[in-house]
C-alpha cells in the first residue's frame, strides 16, 4: 500500500496505536483493526499470559489486518526492564530496570540486556518498545519516573540510553524514546496531573534534552512525547504533547528530527482531564504528532480517530497534515516490517534455567548494580546468628508499579547464606497494626535486614515509622535496603546502613544477599544525589 491510493479513513487509522482487554482478539480490537484501520496496538499486562499465547495473539492480530488489506500492525508494549515489564514469564528473561544498569556505570551491560530483550519480544510478535526512557531524574520528588531514568547525570543517560536503542534497532526492534522533551524533574505524575518544568531554554539544552539529542543522532525510530508544561518554549499552559512549539519548532525543526512522533496516552489525566480525548488527539496533530496513543478505553478511542476525521473534513486539519504523517509512518513500516511472516510452527521458548548464557550476564549486572551507601559497621551479617528480613508487599497496581506473579524474597534469597531466616511480611504501606506485630517480633533478634520500597515520591509514613522504632530497639546489626527508588535514606537518615538495589527482582535480590553475607562486594555507583550521606 503506497499514500496514493489510501482513503482518508485508512490513512487516520494508521496514526493511532490503541489497546484492548483480552488474551485473544477481542470485538474492541477487531472493530479497530476492521472498521478503523488501526496502525498498531499496545499490549498490558491484561493481554499477557505465556509466551507461546502472546505470539499466537500477535499473529492473529496481524492477520486480521492483513485480511482487511491494511499494513502490518505495529505492536508495541512497555517492556523497559525492572519494575516495568508487561510481560512476567519464566519463559522472558528479567532485564534489568535503567536506574540499575545506570548503577554499574556501563553502557556496554544496557546494550548486551537489551540485545537479550529485544530478541524475546520480536519472538512474540511485538515489534516496538516503548522503551528506553530518557528522562534525567534529579527530582527525588518525581512520583513517576525514578528507577526508569538511567540517574539525574545527563551525560550517563544519553550514553545508556543511545546503548539501548543501539540494541533495539540492529535486532530489528523500533525503540521509542520518552518522554520528550523531558518528564524527570516533576513532581507531578503525567498519569493524574499536569506537570511543568519551569527551566530555562539553556539550562534544558544541557539537563533534560541532551538524551534525546543522542538519540536523534543515533536514528532513533519513534520518540514519545510527555504530558507536561514547557513554559520556555511554549507560552501557552499546554503540555508538550499538543504543542506545535515542542513537537515541530523545537523538535522537527530546531533538532532535526525526522522520525515518527507518538504521544503518551491520551487518556492520561494530564489531556484527558484538562482538554478530552477527541480535541486532546486533534490538537497533537496540530502540533506535529505521527501516531496518537489511546490505549484503553473503546469509547475514547472511536472519539479521538472521528475527531481527527472530523478536523480534516472541516478544514481544520489540512490533508497535507495527514499525508505527512502517513508518509513517515509508511517509511518506518517499509523498513521494520516489509519482511513480516508468521512462522509455519509456533516459536520454541525457553525457560530461564535453559539459557545459562543470559543468566550469567543478567547476575553479573545485578552484582555490579547493588550499591553501598552506608555501612556504620553491620555489614557482614553474622551467618550463625538468626536474622529477621522485614519484606514490603506491594499490593496495589499503578501504571507504572505491577505486583510480580513470580519472584524472590530477600528471605529467599538469604536463607542460602545463614543458617536461620525468618522473614515477616507487611504491606508496602503498613498501618499501626502491623508495625507493632513486627516491632514485636523484631525485639528477639539481633540482626535485622529492613527491606524498603516507595513506589511514589517519598517513603510511605508507615515504612517510616517502623524504621524508627526498630532504631529504638539498638539491635546489633540493623540493615536497610531499598528495592526501587534509592532516595529512601533521605527519610530515615539515621539507619546505621544502607544499600540499594532499585528493584526487587529475583537476581537483585540474590546480589543483595550475597553482599549482606559478605560472599561479594556492593559494586554500583549511586547514580543520584541523596540529601543525606552516610560514610561508605
Amino acid at each position: 500500500m503506497d499514500l496514493s491510493n489510501m482513503t482518508l479513513e485508512q490513512k487516520i487509522g494508521q496514526m493511532f496505536i490503541c489497546g484492548f482487554h483480552s488474551l485473544v482478539p477481542d470485538d474492541q480490537i477487531k472493530k479497530l483493526i476492521q472498521e478503523y484501520h488501526l496502525g498498531g496496538v499496545i499490549y498490558f499486562r491484561r493481554n499477557i499470559g505465556d509466551p507461546e499465547q502472546v505470539a499466537g495473539l500477535s499473529a492473529s492480530l496481524q492477520k486480521l489486518a492483513a485480511d482487511q488489506g491494511d499494513l502490518p500492525l505495529w505492536i508495541a508494549i512497555d517492556q523497559e526492564g525492572g519494575m516495568v515489564a508487561r510481560i512476567d514469564h519464566k519463559k522472558m528473561s528479567r532485564i534489568p530496570g535503567n536506574m540499575s544498569l545506570g548503577a554499574t556505570g556501563n553502557p556496554a551491560y544496557s546494550y548486551e540486556v537489551s540485545k537479550i530483550s529485544a530478541e524475546e519480544l520480536l519472538q512474540v510478535g511485538i515489534n516496538m518498545n516503548f522503551a528506553p526512557c530518557l528522562d534525567v531524574n534529579n527530582n527525588p520528588h518525581n512520583p513517576v519516573i525514578g528507577v526508569r531514568s538511567f540517574g539525574e547525570d545527563a551525560d550517563r543517560v544519553a550514553e545508556h540510553g543511545a546503548a539501548v536503542i543501539k540494541a533495539f534497532q540492529e535486532k530489528g526492534l523500533s525503540a521509542a524514546a520518552k518522554h520528550f522533551p523531558g518528564h524527570g524533574d516533576t513532581n507531578v505524575d503525567s498519569h493524574m496531573g499536569l506537570a511543568t518544568v519551569e527551566h530555562n531554554l539553556d539550562r534544558l539544552q544541557q539537563v533534560e534534552l541532551k538524551p534525546f539529542i543522542e538519540a536523534i543522532r543515533g536514528g532513533v525510530d519513534v520518540i514519545m512525547t510527555a504530558h507536561v508544561i514547557f513554559p520556555a518554549i511554549e507560552p501557552e499552559r499546554i503540555p508538550a504533547t499538543l504543542s506545535r512549539s515542542v513537537l515541530t519548532g523545537l523538535l522537527r525543526e530546531d533538532l532535526a528530527y525526522d522520525g515518527i512522533i507518538v504521544t503518551d496516552c491520551l487518556e492520561m489525566h494530564a489531556i484527558a482531564k484538562f482538554f478530552g480525548i477527541g480535541e486532546g488527539a486533534v490538537k497533537a496533530v496540530e502540533a506535529g504528532a505521527d501516531v496518537v496513543l489511546v490505549s484503553h478505553t473503546l469509547s475514547d478511542q472511536i472519539e479521538a480517530i472521528e475527531a481527527v476525521k472530523q478536523a480534516v473534513l472541516s478544514g481544520r486539519i489540512s490533508e497535507k497534515t495527514i499525508d505527512n504523517a502517513v508518509a513517515r509512518i509508511l517509511a518506518l513500516k517499509s523498513k521494520r516490517l516489509a519482511n513480516l511472516k508468521t512462522p509455519d510452527e509456533p516459536p520454541v521458548f525457553r525457560e530461564r534455567h535453559e539459557k545459562p548464557e543470559v543468566d550469567r550476564l543478567l547476575k553479573e549486572v545485578s552484582l555490579k548494580s547493588v550499591t553501598l551507601v552506608k555501612d556504620q559497621g553491620q555489614l557482614p551479617l553474622q551467618p550463625e546468628t538468626p536474622v529477621l528480613v522485614i519484606w514490603p508487599e506491594l499490593r496495589s497496581e499503578t501504571q507504572v508499579d505491577e505486583p510480580w506473579t513470580e519472584f524472590v524474597t530477600l528471605g529467599d534469597a538469604l536463607s542460602g547464606h545463614v543458617e536461620q531466616v525468618q522473614e515477616i511480611v507487611v504491606s508496602a504501606e503498613p498501618d499501626e497494626e502491623a508495625i507493632e506485630r513486627v516491632i514485636s517480633v523484631a525485639a528477639g533478634f539481633s540482626q535485622v535486614v529492613l527491606v524498603t520500597y516507595t513506589a511514589g515520591s517519598a517513603l510511605p509514613e508507615g515504612q517510616r515509622v517502623l524504621a524508627e522504632r526498630l532504631m529504638e530497639q539498638k539491635h546489633d546489626k540493623l540493615v536497610a535496603a531499598s528495592t526501587r527508588n534509592p532516595y529512601d535514606l533521605n527519610e530515615i537518615p539515621s539507619i546505621p546502613a544502607y544499600l540499594c538495589c532499585y528493584e526487587n527482582t529475583p537476581y537483585f535480590m540474590e546480589a543483595l544477599a550475597a553482599v549482606l553475607a559478605g560472599k561479594n562486594k556492593a559494586e554500583g555507583k549511586l547514580p543520584v544525589s541523596l540529601s543525606v550521606l552516610g560514610a561508605v
